[in-house]
């Protein structure tokens, strides 16, 4: 492409359709995108470095599971199972979970927490006073 200053460029999944670049001037924006397909406009303006943070630090999985959770599993041999959470471990980064696939024993089966997918917030209930962290 153009040899031009560009320190960084970031395109969030949170905010679709926007890119972020990172240069010394909006003149270089302007030249670094034009000729660029789907490209429209330039939103006018300067983003601080803190608005921008909070897109690239992300958070564990593990912070927004919960007792109670429809999870589904992504990895290991249960991979593609619905299962619900009852317990929460944060410190070790574990969930028990209860597989909800029939022809599966109700046993409780603890998988690290990058193994499972949020699907739907649980009820809370008797299962959310479980949780440790």
């Amino acid at each position: 492409m153009k040899k031009a200053p560009v320190f960084g460029i970031l395109a969030p999944e949170v905010i679709k359709g926007y890119i972020f670049i990172e240069a010394p001037g909006a003149h270089i924006v302007d030249d670094v995108i034009s000729g660029v397909r789907h490209a429209r406009a330039r939103t006018k303006g300067v983003v601080s470095p803190q608005a921008v943070e909070r897109f690239v630090v992300t958070k564990p999985v593990i912070e927004d599971l919960t007792a109670g959770d429809s999870v589904e599993v992504v990895g290991g041999p249960f991979r593609g199972l619905k299962a619900r959470i009852t317990h929460v471990d944060k410190m070790k980064e574990e969930v028990t979970i209860e597989l909800l696939e029939e022809g599966f024993a109700t046993l409780p089966i603890t998988v690290h927490a990058d193994y499972v997918k949020l699907v739907a917030r649980g009820g809370g209930g008797e299962a959310g006073r479980e949780e440790t962290g």
